[in-house]
């Protein structure tokens, strides 16, 4: 710009025909290259501002908020964070909710509105009352779940395969795995008549596990017994109960409560002597006989997927739900000796994984 700028001038000056007219305070191309000068120079200076307002924006970290449900000892959101770093920089943000108050959906909103004004890119939920209570909160920030039941059911979305809305994410088909775990139990106990399901009606998923339950007892020859348990408190007194009745057997079903207290659930199991099967290892691991369910991990890689996806801009909308591919059958034989069980080997042939 500057040599362009100089011949220019040097032009005009060697040629009288093309000089400049005059007017009362001088020649007009005395003044026209300073003030061209500082045009060029404003120009930069806002190219390279605006070039900087750009930079700044791409550089700006996304981040991942989550409504605070811990898987193990970590956040959601640091679980998804950890899968997407390879692909973003990115970080989590949690508001803690409690698993007890996730039965009481009042007490979720508050927790949920501060999680979306902390401005996050992404929402994680871990459970469907945080779903909801997210949505509750927000239609603009995208939410992502992790273990959803039934999210069409539940008034999530509004199909698996077009959620609509600003929310999707991966469901855990639990309520489908209930009749799988009634049948491990029977495969376990071949005599087995009577198995009790300790079960929580304030909360929709494992209301949904006990209603499947009924289905698959009736193909499988069973007998059901409901143990209805709303408070930790009861606990005792619904093992109590279920031996009275000559329960053979415990399918116990994910609830806020039971994830609550895994120690507390599998001691009293373990105390009636009750052969007892569970959703997650993690009951397996605080003593548990066996467990059965979607690979733990395998939820939080897809939903860290779809968080990419939307980070790269595609609408939750039209993101379809995604449903596990791995699931995991782990037993725990120290358990079983104690309860003087002894799981048959075509059982243990389809563990996972043995705990001895």
């Amino acid at each position: 710009m500057k040599i362009f700028h100089s011949k220019r001038v040097s032009n005009s000056r060697s040629d009288n025909r093309q000089a400049a007219p005059r007017t009362k305070s001088g020649p007009m191309d005395e003044k026209r290259p300073c003030g061209r000068k500082w045009v060029w120079l404003v120009a930069i200076v806002v190219a390279f501002a605006l070039c900087g307002t750009v930079a700044e924006a791409q550089l700006k970290t996304p981040e991942i908020g989550s409504a605070g449900s811990r898987f193990g000892a970590v956040p959601p959101s640091e679980w998804v964070a950890g899968e997407l770093r390879p692909l973003h920089d990115v970080d989590g943000r949690e508001v803690f909710m409690n698993r007890l108050a996730q039965r009481k959906p009042d007490r979720l909103h508050r927790p949920a509105d501060e999680l979306v004004g902390l401005d996050v890119d992404a929402l994680i939920a871990s459970s469907t009352a945080e779903a909801l209570a997210l949505k509750d909160a927000t239609r603009l920030v995208p939410i992502v779940f992790v273990a959803a039941s039934d999210p069409v059911t539940d008034g999530l979305v509004e199909s698996l395969a077009r959620p609509g809305g600003n929310v999707t994410g991966v469901t855990n088909i639990a309520p489908v795995l209930a009749g799988k775990r009634l049948e491990l139990l029977k495969e376990t106990i071949p005599k087995l008549a009577r198995v009790a399901v300790l079960w929580d009606s304030q909360d929709p998923n494992s209301a949904q596990h006990w209603k499947e339950s009924q289905f698959a007892a009736r193909e499988l020859g069973l007998q059901l017994y409901s143990m209805q348990v709303s408070s930790v408190d009861k606990l005792e007194g619904a093992f109590k109960e279920a031996i009275k009745e000559r329960i053979g057997a415990l399918s116990v079903t994910p609830s806020a409560l039971v994830t609550a207290y895994p120690k507390l659930v599998t001691d009293l199991a373990t105390k009636h002597r009750l052969p007892a099967i569970f959703d997650r290892s993690e009951f397996v691991a605080s003593g548990g006989l066996m467990s059965y369910g979607p690979d733990p991990a395998e939820p939080y890689r897809r939903a860290a997927a779809i968080v990419d996806k939307i980070l790269k801009g595609a609408k939750p909308a039209d993101i379809p739900i995604e449903q596990p591919t791995k699931f995991e059958l782990v037993i725990n034989l120290k358990a079983a000796k104690q309860i003087g069980l002894t799981i048959p080997p075509i059982v243990l042939m389809r563990a996972t994984k043995v705990v001895k």
